[in-house]
């Protein structure tokens, strides 16, 4: 048997962040396992550890195919690639050879739950049209907060990619009033109604075919390692 998870709940409960608090990651793993799972398949972890909470096989595959892809054929001119806080650099990297544009990190700092305070911004965006990558926005909050420091430092349109677009709470409304052009996300979790309310800013595109040729590529014995970054 073999789960194919194409949003990993909990994911960002994959530490003790403070006392006396679980680590729910690895029970979402437990209870997968004693289900009697013997493989997992799994897209975009926000945390690439969390395969180590299996004592069976896990692929872990991204979606940047799909969204490097989609930029690729946008064509966007003086672009550059930012990454939401220093966590995501390896992935930025990745669409910043992709792409063949240099790239800028947004020095992000954790103070709360669903608060996080921006320091500033490493690499230059004066100018440029910012295509910006994370693989989750859940409260929209820091997405928000960093288009608006982009933007306070020159940059022109801002494009955001995303994987998972949880958008709970009051996310839609942060990110209608943000300076956002375009949120591009992809299909791993159905758009909920408050987020439609964003009409043509919200892009969804579809990891059918990745997690179809995941599968494809399991069941027939082949590497699926040509689909990681």
């Amino acid at each position: 048997i073999t789960a194919v998870i194409p949003y990993y709940g909990y994911a960002r409960k994959d530490r003790k962040d403070e006392g006396r608090v679980p680590i729910t990651a690895k029970l979402v793993a437990n209870l997968i396992t004693k289900a009697g799972v013997d493989r997992v398949l799994a897209m975009d972890l926000h945390a690439a550890q969390i395969q180590g909470f299996f004592d069976l096989p896990v692929d872990h595959i991204y979606a940047f195919p799909v969204l490097a892809n989609y930029y690729k054929e946008l064509e966007i001119p003086d672009a550059v690639v930012v990454s939401p806080d220093v966590g995501g650099i390896k992935i930025a990297k990745a669409y910043s050879k992709k792409l063949n544009i240099r790239m800028a990190v947004v020095d992000k700092r954790r103070i709360g739950p669903e608060e996080t305070e921006i320091g500033f911004v490493i690499g230059e965006v004066e100018g440029k049209n910012v295509i910006m990558i994370d693989d989750i926005i859940a409260t929209g909050g820091s997405i928000a907060q960093a288009a608006r420091v982009l933007r306070d430092k020159g940059a022109k349109d801002i494009y955001v990619g995303t994987t998972h677009a949880i958008l709970c709470g009051s996310a839609a409304e942060k990110l209608a009033a943000a300076p956002i052009k375009e949120i591009a996300i992809t299909d791993t979790v159905p758009l909920n109604d408050r987020a439609k309310s964003l009409g043509k800013k919200i892009k969804v595109l579809t990891i059918a075919e990745l997690l179809g040729e995941a599968i494809r590529r399991i069941h027939t014995n082949q590497s699926v390692s040509a689909l990681f970054v």
